[in-house]
C-alpha cells in the first residue's frame, strides 16, 4: 500500500512566492505494509549513549491519555527515534526524567492502546482516500466535525472552481508545492532511473495544472524546464523490442474512462456515497462512524491504481524534439511575462548604429565578406571570453528570470540541432539548415545573455557550425533539388516563430547569419561550409576543449580538410574550362592563374589538415589531386603557334615533373599498396599517366631547338620506362585492360622510336645493333600485350606491319641471297602471325547491325562505334601492298635461276606463294568488293600460307 501524505500544520507557512518549507525533515516513512511521504517538526537530541532521544515536557499532576500517547508514539515511529524521554514538572519546576523505549509507549498506564487497531484505521482511511480521491491533480479534504462520528470527504478542487476565484482553494498552492518539489528530488538524484520519468513528468503537469501562471511564474518556468529535460535528445535508437510491454508501464495501462465507470459497491463494507446525511449532496465519500474505521479490512480499495506513470513514447526523433520545444517556448512565455517593461521592444541605443539589410547582403558579396564577418565573429567570441555581457530586455543578471531563461534557450539550441541532424540523415537539407539555423540563433542570444562561457556551450557550437558546414557541403553537391530544399528552408511553425520571438527580446540573432543564408551560388555555398568548419575549430583554441574532445577535433580537421579538396578541384575545374575556352595559340590568362593559385592553396591547407591527424590516405588523394592541377597547368603552356612547328616547351616539362613530385609524395604517404590498395592503385595509375603523356609530348613535339636528338631519345626512353614501372599489367583488377593497353602502347612507342633511330643512325655499328635489338624485343612485347586485349585489332595489325617494315628495312642492307631469304621468311611468318587480328576484325564486321553483303559503301556510312572503318581499310590496303611484295621477293629469290641447288622444299614453298601471290592479284584487282570479303579473302591466302610451307 503506497501513499502520499503531506501533515500540514500550518498552510500559512505557503506563502504566494512559492517555495517556502517549515517542516524539519521530510521523512518517506514505512507502517507496516503502508508507504508515505510526511513532514515532521519534532526536535531529536542525542549524545554519548543516546544517539537519538525525543522530548515531551508534562505536568506531573495530569496522567497521559491515550490519544497523547499515541501522538508520542507515532512521531517516534515516524522519526525513528528509539527513545522517548519525560520531563515531569510542576507548576513549571522540574521533578524528574523518565526514559521510555517506544516500543513501551503503548503499554503507559492510562495511555493503553492496541498498535493492531491503528494500524487498522491506517489502512481503512488510505483505502477509503484511494477509492475516492481519484482525480489526479485535485485537492481533497477529509473532514470531521467537532462532537461528530461522520467523517466526510470534499473535492476542494471542483467546488473552488465552482467560484469566480477557483484559487481560493487553501490547499492549491501547498499541493503544487509539495508536486513540485518531489519532482524535484527525484530529478536531483543521480542514479535516478529512466523508468521514474513517467513519475516525473505526472507531477509537473499536475502541479501545472493547480497554479495560475500570472502569480507563479517562476515554479511555472522551472516546471516546464524539468519537462524538457526528460526528454534525453541524444538518447539512441531502440528498436521496438526492447520497449517496455504496454501492460507494464503505458498510457494504454490506465484510462479515466474506466476510472469513471467504475461503479460504487457497499460490499466488504465499502463506502456508500448515499449514507447520511443525505442533506450535503457535496460530498464526495462519506463515512457513517469513526468507529468503523477499527475494523480490520472494513474498507478496502475498489479503484484500479496505475501501477506507474506512463512517460511518453516517442517513436521519432521529431517528436521527441518537439515535445521539448513545447515545454521550452511555455517556460519562455512564462520568463518574458514576469519581465516589468514598458514595451516589448526594446529602447535603441543612440550610441549604437541601426543595421541595414542592405550592407549586411553586400558585406557578405562574397569571401572577401565571408573573411570580415568570420573576424567579427572570432572578436565577439573574445569577448565572451572576458564575461561582456549584453541583453535587450533589461534583465537583472544573476536573477532567476536571466538563470532560467539561459538555460531554456540552450535547451532549445540542443533540440534544434537534433532535429537538423535527424533531417540531414534524411537528405531533408532545406529543413536540416532552418534548424541549424534556429539552433545558432538560439546560442547566439545565449551569448549574449551569458557573463561566463563554459567550455561544454562552447563544444555544442563547436558541433552545431560543424552540422552547418555538413549541410552546406550537401546542398551544395545537391543543386538540382534546390528549389524544393528553398521551399523547406522558408517554411516555419507557429512554435518556432513564438520561440524566435522570445529570443529577439535578447538579440538581433544575426550573429551566424553568414553561416546560415542559402546561396544559390556554388562558389558561395562551398566557402561558407569551410567558413563554417573554420570557425568550429578555432573555438576549440578558446579553451582546452582540443584535448578534451579528441574525437570532435579530428572529425572537425578531417571535415576541414575534405572541404578544402572540394574547392580546389571546383577551382581546378574552372580553370580547365577556361583552358578549353581558350583559343591554342593565345597566352595563358591572368583568370586562369588565378584560378590554379587559388586550387593549390586549397590543396595545400587540405594536406596539413590531414597531416595533422595522421590521415595518410586522403593526405594522398589532396596530393594526387595537386598534381593533376600541375598537369593542367603544363597543358596550358603548350606551345603556341603553327601546330606542325610546335615543340615540348619548358613550362610543361617544369609543370609535369612538379606533377610527378606530387604524385610520388601520395605514394610515400601511403607507404605501401597495403594501406588502401585502391588509392594506391589510382595513384600509380595517375604517375604513370604523368609519365607516358610527357614521353609522349617529348616524342611527338621534340624540341630539337634546344636539345640533341640523342638527349631527347634517352628521356623518352626513360619516361617510357617509369610509365611502365608504375602500370600494373598483372593484378587483375577493373583497371587491368587499361594497364595492358598501356603497356602494349608504351613498348609499340619504343619499337617505333628505336626503329626510327636504326633508319638514321649512321656510323657507330654497336649503337646500331643495340637499337636493332631493342626495337625486335619491344616489337615482341607490344604484339604479345595487343594479343590479350580483344578490342585492338587495329593497333595489333599495325604493330605487325611496323614489324614487317622493319624486317624490309633490315633486308634491304643484306648483300646476300641467303640473308635475305631468311630475312623475307621472318617477315612472311609475322605476316601470317596478324591472322588473329584479322579474325577479330572479321568478328565485329559480322557484329554490325545492318552489314551490308556486297558493295562497300563509303567509310563514314561504314562507321561502327567499336571498329574504325577507315582506319582498317587503310591497314588492310598497307597489308595487301607488303604481302604482294613479299610474295613478289619471295617468288624470285626461290625461282630457279637465283638458286644453284635444287630444294624440294624450296620448290613446294615456289609453288604456293606463287598461288597465293596470283590470288592477292585477282582479289586486289577488284574494287567492288567489300570490306568483310576482303577479310575473308586475306585470311583464306593467309591459311595457305600456313599450311603449304611459305619460305623456310
Amino acid at each position: 500500500m503506497t501513499a502520499l501524505l503531506c501533515i500540514v500544520s500550518n498552510p500559512a507557512c505557503f506563502t504566494s512566492k512559492g517555495l517556502k518549507n517549515d517542516f524539519v525533515r521530510n521523512i518517506l516513512w514505512t507502517f507496516e505494509d503502508i508507504h508515505m511521504l510526511v513532514g515532521s517538526n519534532m526536535p531529536i537530541f542525542g549524545g554519548g549513549r543516546y544517539p537519538a532521544v525525543s522530548l515531551r515536557l508534562r505536568d506531573n499532576n495530569k496522567p497521559i491519555n491515550v490519544l497523547t500517547g499515541i501522538d508520542y508514539w507515532l512521531d517516534n515511529l515516524i522519526c525513528n527515534v528509539p527513545e522517548l524521554v519525560m520531563c515531569f514538572h510542576v507548576n513549571g519546576i522540574v521533578q524528574k526524567y523518565e526514559m521510555i523505549k517506544t516500543e513501551e509507549i503503548p503499554d503507559l498506564e492510562n495511555s493503553n492502546f492496541s498498535t493492531k487497531v491503528i494500524k487498522d484505521i491506517a489502512q481503512n482511511i488510505l483505502s477509503f482516500l484511494k477509492s475516492n480521491c481519484t482525480k489526479e491533480g485535485h485537492t481533497y479534504w477529509l473532514f470531521k466535525a467537532s462532537g461528530s462520528d461522520i467523517v466526510k470527504l470534499y473535492d476542494l478542487t471542483t467546488l473552488c472552481e465552482e467560484t469566480e476565484d477557483k484559487y481560493q482553494n487553501p490547499f492549491t498552492m501547498p499541493v503544487a508545492i509539495l508536486l513540485y518539489k518531489v519532482a524535484c528530488n527525484m530529478m536531483m538524484k543521480k542514479n535516478q532511473n529512466k523508468k521514474h520519468y513517467g513519475t516525473i513528468r505526472t507531477l509537473l503537469l499536475n502541479c501545472l495544472k493547480l497554479l495560475d501562471k500570472s502569480r507563479h511564474p517562476q515554479i511555472i518556468a522551472s516546471a516546464n524546464y524539468m519537462l524538457s529535460e526528460l526528454f534525453q535528445l541524444d538518447e539512441p535508437k531502440k528498436d521496438e523490442s526492447s520497449e517496455c510491454p504496454l501492460n507494464e508501464n503505458s498510457d494504454e495501462s490506465y484510462s479515466e474512462e474506466e476510472e469513471e465507470e467504475m461503479p460504487d459497491s457497499d460490499e466488504n463494507g465499502s463506502y456508500s456515497t448515499s449514507s447520511d446525511p443525505p442533506e450535503d449532496n457535496k460530498a464526495v465519500a462519506v463515512i457513517k462512524s469513526v468507529g468503523e474505521l477499527s475494523v480490520p479490512e472494513k474498507y478496502k480499495s475498489i479503484h484500479q491504481i496505475r501501477p506507474s506513470c506512463a512517460f511518453p513514447v516517442c517513436h521519432d526523433t521529431e517528436e521527441r524534439c518537439r515535445l521539448v520545444l513545447s515545454y521550452v517556448l511555455e517556460g519562455l512565455k512564462s520568463v518574458d511575462n514576469s519581465i516589468k517593461k514598458e514595451s516589448d521592444l526594446p529602447a535603441a541605443d543612440p550610441n549604437t548604429p541601426i543595421p541595414l539589410k542592405y550592407e549586411d547582403e553586400s558585406a557578405r558579396g562574397g569571401p572577401e565578406g565571408l573573411e570580415k564577418q568570420m573576424a567579427l565573429f572570432l572578436d565577439k567570441m573574445g569577448s565572451l571570453q572576458k564575461g561582456n555581457y549584453s541583453c535587450q530586455s533589461g534583465m537583472i543578471p544573476g536573477s532567476w528570470q536571466h538563470k532560467m531563461k539561459l538555460q531554456l534557450i540552450l535547451k532549445s539550441s540542443k533540440a534544434y540541432y537534433v532535429l537538423s541532424d535527424a533531417a540531414m540523415s534524411l537528405q531533408k537539407y532545406g529543413r536540416a539548415l532552418r534548424y541549424i539555423k534556429l539552433a545558432l540563433q538560439s546560442h547566439d542570444t545565449y551569448c549574449c545573455l551569458c557573463t561566463n562561457m563554459f567550455s561544454e556551450v562552447l563544444l555544442f557550437l563547436s558541433q552545431y557550425l560543424t552540422l552547418c558546414g555538413d549541410i552546406q557541403l550537401m546542398l551544395a553537391q545537391n543543386a538540382s533539388n534546390r528549389a524544393a530544399h528553398l521551399e523547406e528552408f522558408n517554411y516555419q511553425t507557429k512554435e518556432d516563430q513564438e520561440i524566435l520571438h522570445s529570443l529577439h527580446r535578447e538579440s538581433s540573432c544575426h550573429g551566424f547569419a553568414w553561416a546560415t543564408d542559402l546561396s544559390t551560388d556554388l562558389e558561395s555555398q562551398l566557402s561558407v561550409s569551410c567558413k563554417c568548419y573554420e570557425a568550429a575549430n578555432e573555438i576549440l583554441q578558446f579553451s582546452d576543449l582540443r584535448s578534451q574532445n579528441p574525437d570532435h577535433c579530428v572529425q572537425v580537421s578531417k571535415r576541414m580538410g575534405n572541404i578544402r579538396n572540394e574547392i580546389g578541384v571546383f577551382y581546378m575545374n574552372q580553370a580547365a574550362a577556361l583552358q578549353g575556352e581558350r583559343a591554342v595559340s593565345k597566352s595563358v590568362s591572368t583568370a586562369e592563374q588565378q584560378l590554379w593559385k587559388k586550387s593549390f592553396s586549397c590543396f595545400e591547407k587540405g594536406i596539413h589538415n590531414f597531416e595533422s591527424i595522421g590521415d595518410a590516405t586522403n593526405a594522398a588523394l589532396l596530393l594526387c589531386n595537386t598534381g593533376r592541377l600541375m598537369r593542367i597547368c603544363a597543358q596550358a603552356h603548350c606551345g603556341a603557334g603553327d601546330e606542325f612547328k610546335r615543340e615540348f616547351s619548358p613550362e610543361e616539362g617544369l609543370y609535369y615533373n612538379k606533377a610527378v613530385d606530387y604524385y610520388l609524395k601520395a605514394l610515400r604517404s601511403l607507404g605501401s599498396r597495403d594501406a588502401h590498395p585502391a588509392v594506391w592503385d589510382s595513384v600509380n595509375w595517375e604517375l604513370s599517366t604523368t609519365y607516358f603523356t610527357m614521353a609522349t609530348l617529348q616524342q611527338d613535339y621534340a624540341p630539337l631547338s634546344r636539345k640533341a636528338q640523342e638527349q631527347i631519345e634517352k628521356e623518352v626512353s626513360e619516361a617510357m620506362m617509369k610509365s611502365l614501372k608504375h602500370c600494373d599489367v598483372d593484378s587483375a583488377s577493373a583497371r587491368q585492360p587499361l594497364c595492358q593497353y598501356r603497356a602494349a602502347t608504351i613498348h609499340h612507342r619504343l619499337a617505333s622510336m628505336y626503329h626510327s633511330c636504326l633508319r638514321n643512325q649512321v656510323g657507330d655499328e654497336h649503337l646500331r645493333k643495340q637499337h636493332r635489338v631493342l626495337a625486335d624485343l619491344h616489337y615482341s612485347k607490344a604484339v604479345t600485350l595487343f594479343q590479350l586485349l580483344k578490342d585492338t585489332p587495329c593497333e595489333l595489325l599495325r604493330v605487325q606491319l611496323e614489324r614487317v617494315a622493319f624486317a624490309e628495312f633490315q633486308m634491304a642492307g643484306q648483300n646476300s641471297n641467303v640473308g635475305k631469304l631468311k630475312t623475307l621468311s621472318g617477315a612472311l611468318d609475322i605476316m601470317v602471325r596478324t591472322t588473329h587480328a584479322f579474325q577479330l576484325i572479321r568478328k565485329e564486321l559480322v557484329e554490325e547491325p545492318g552489314q551490308p553483303k556486297s558493295d562497300g559503301p563509303s567509310p563514314a556510312a561504314d562507321a561502327a562505334p567499336s571498329l574504325n572503318r577507315e582506319e582498317a581499310l587503310k591497314l588492310l590496303s598497307i597489308f595487301e601492298s607488303r604481302l604482294s611484295f613479299l610474295l613478289l621477293q619471295s617468288i624470285r629469290l626461290l625461282s630457279p635461276g637465283k638458286k644453284k641447288t635444287s630444294d624440294t622444299e624450296g620448290d613446294a614453298a615456289l609453288r604456293t606463294n606463287k598461288h597465293v601471290y596470283s590470288q592477292l592479284l585477282r582479289a586486289t584487282a577488284n574494287r567492288d568488293t567489300s570490306l568483310l570479303e576482303r577479310v575473308d579473302v586475306l585470311l583464306h591466302l593467309l591459311g595457305q600460307l600456313a599450311g603449304g610451307g611459305a619460305v623456310q
